[in-house]
């Protein structure tokens, strides 16, 4: 891996017009400068962090899929901009296809940066599995989400309902966890990590926080880590 940076303030620059233009007749008249500052160098950095997933978990793919579509689904959407003003990439893992399965995320916009793992919104059957494992595993749980070596690079985020969940304890001790839609950990960072040339290290520490977590989920969910 040369010693370069992979996004740059040019990319920040292209999604902040996009916002501002964001219709077909200026996207084709900038596509090129999505080429080159943002599609390029996300598949850069999707080519050589993979060596470096790999030393996290061998069950984690980097491969050209792993960039989200610029394009947006509007069909069922009220807002029906046709772009969207963000880079994501999803480092999905390889049962991914036939089971759900946690992820590794790295969001890329202007003032919003951050990097994400676990799982979002699975569908019912993972998440009573889930909320089953850390009934069956308190401590490990325990232990996984609230340690510093997590904690210190990553919050739990996403939604949660408003009572504990059917067919479990209200009174359980991870009744708050119990209670969550998502099992997220997201790490929200400054817009010039994205632009450092060290970009793949800096994605690997940090993941390498959370593998302990990712380990449960993926246990739960009977894929491999």
């Amino acid at each position: 891996m040369g010693a370069h940076r992979y996004f740059s303030d040019e990319t920040f620059r292209f999604f902040r017009d996009l916002k501002e233009n964001n219709d077909r007749e200026w996207f084709a008249e900038n596509k090129h400068r999505y080429e080159s500052h943002v599609k390029a160098p996300a598949l850069h950095l999707i080519e050589d962090f993979g060596s470096e997933l790999q030393h996290i978990s061998p069950h984690f793919k980097a491969t050209p899929r792993s960039l989200f579509r610029i394009y947006r689904d509007t069909r069922f959407s009220k807002d029906k901009t046709p772009y969207k003003t963000a880079a994501g990439v999803h480092f999905r893992h390889d049962r991914a296809k036939d089971a759900h399965a946690p992820g590794f995320y790295f969001h890329v916009a202007p003032r919003e940066v951050f990097l994400g793992i676990g799982i979002w919104h699975p569908p019912g059957d993972a998440l009573k599995a889930i909320r089953a494992h850390i009934v069956e595993h308190p401590e490990e749980w325990k232990r996984v989400s609230r340690a510093k070596r997590f904690t210190n690079e990553f919050s739990l985020e996403g939604e949660s309902l408003k009572r504990a969940p059917r067919d479990f304890d209200a009174e359980h001790p991870h009744v708050e966890d119990l209670k969550r839609k998502d099992f997220i950990g997201v790490r929200n960072v400054k817009q010039d990590f994205a632009t450092q040339a060290d970009l793949p290290k800096a994605l690997a520490k940090s993941y390498k926080s959370g593998s302990d977590f990712m380990a449960f989920l993926c246990d739960a969910l009977g894929v491999p880590f």
